[in-house]
């Protein structure tokens, strides 16, 4: 018998802001004018500081304490590096970033639980490992806390669904594949 576990997410989130100063300007979303809130100064009053929204926005909307924002930033950071070294097929650089380790190619028997020529069957483009085969894309779709750490799910390829779910220790930097079983449920 296979345990799974779902994490659900929120993945829109509404911000109430009640003293906030607004300018009237061009919407290209809904092509109209329409009123909006600058990032900048005292637009938000006493009650929330413009640098709190503004972290809150670069660190990917997550649904948590502020305190964790670190987390989701570095994460996310981590992951778009790795799967952008992916994409131009350099996997020493990948290897190094999955491991948390620039400079891995000096000590590799120190990374031996998960050895580079590992690495390579599971990410090479061209391994029969390698369930996505050449990876060209990825879209973070969702990321949140689990463990000491933090989930993130990605579309690789212009996929809607089936992300591909990784992890990230945040108190050694490593990635990882999520835990079998656990993944972070993107709606229907």
């Amino acid at each position: 018998m296979v345990k799974t576990t779902r994490i659900t997410i929120e993945t829109e989130s509404l911000l109430v802001v009640r003293r906030g100063k607004t300018i009237v300007t061009w919407c290209p979303a809904c092509c109209a004018e329409a009123e909006a809130m600058t990032l900048g100064g005292d637009s938000f009053g006493e009650d929330l500081p413009s640098t709190l929204l503004s972290d809150w926005l670069v660190a990917g909307r997550p649904v948590d304490w502020p305190w964790y924002w670190n987390r989701y930033l570095f994460g996310r950071h981590a992951v778009n590096n790795f799967l952008t070294a992916v994409e131009a097929d350099d996997l020493t650089k990948a290897y190094g970033v999955w491991i948390n380790d620039k400079n891995w190619q000096q000590h590799p028997d120190q990374h031996s639980v998960y050895p580079y020529s590992r690495f390579q069957g599971d990410w090479s483009s061209t391994s029969p490992d390698n369930e996505y085969g050449a990876i060209k894309s990825h879209k973070i779709a969702e990321a949140a806390h689990y463990g000491n750490g933090v989930l993130i799910a990605v579309l690789i390829n212009g996929r809607k669904t089936d992300a591909l779910n990784l992890a990230y220790d945040t108190k050694t930097g490593q990635l990882s594949f999520a835990p079998p079983g656990v993944s972070l449920y993107l709606g229907p």
